[in-house]
């Protein structure tokens, strides 16, 4: 506790390059922007394949192989063949970390949609593209949003690999304390890291009671 008092406690770190304040809004760059492109892979791949049922096994495999891949190691090969002039290098192992949660979320919601609501929807007229949006993706939403939640938290924690390789972030705390046997800067980087992690887990967990329809998550409750 008193670690943490000494690192919160010290004005020069709430100011400045290092300060608290400019570390977090770079790491909140890493972490949006993977998520973003993430989910502009992810997402409409994940509809696509949920709705027409085509390339499933392949997406599903390709997703399990990105998981398997060390975030680490990739970012380190990533470096030494492109450099560390742009923050490209750390956006492609966060994408690759975030599109596998995605994609099966997303895919597997829509599968499990009981095939009586959309032999329904397309007896009432709808086509394609109506029978997906006005009634696949709402009631596949929950699974949609929990993807985007797991991919969300997975990337704020293992953005903190951007620091190894002489970028910013809160994982900057991390690496230079353990460099230097800081051990209250090394906590409170950890702490930091984990409050911001939960942050976004309380924002996903309202967003979702925000979007999802009662109805839908009363079913999601009974199942």
């Amino acid at each position: 506790m008193n670690w943490l008092i000494d690192f919160f406690g010290d004005p020069d770190n709430w100011s400045g390059p290092d300060g608290i304040p400019a570390r977090l809004l770079e790491h909140l760059e890493f972490s949006g922007l993977s998520l973003l492109l993430a989910m502009l892979i992810a997402l409409p791949l994940g509809l696509w394949i949920g709705h027409t049922g085509r390339g499933a096994l392949f997406a599903i495999l390709s997703a399990n192989a990105a998981r398997a891949l060390p975030t680490l190691g990739l970012l380190v090969l990533i470096v030494l063949l492109m450099g560390v002039g742009t923050i490209v290098p750390v956006l492609i192992p966060l994408v690759a970390l975030a599109v596998p949660p995605i994609l099966v979320n997303t895919y597997e919601g829509l599968r499990g949609v009981d095939p009586d609501l959309r032999d329904a929807a397309y007896g009432m007229g709808l086509r394609g593209g109506q029978v997906l949006g006005k009634v696949l993706v709402p009631v596949a939403l929950p699974l949609i949003l929990l993807g985007l939640r797991i991919a969300a938290i997975q990337v704020v924690a293992t953005a903190t690999v951007a620091a190894y390789v002489g970028l910013g972030g809160l994982g900057r705390y991390i690496v230079d304390g353990l460099a230097t046997k800081d051990f209250p800067r090394t906590i409170g980087g950890a702490v930091l890291v984990a409050l911001l992690a939960l942050i976004v887990q309380l924002g996903f967990a309202l967003v979702q009671r925000v979007t999802v329809s009662p109805g839908v998550s009363q079913r999601q409750t009974v199942r």
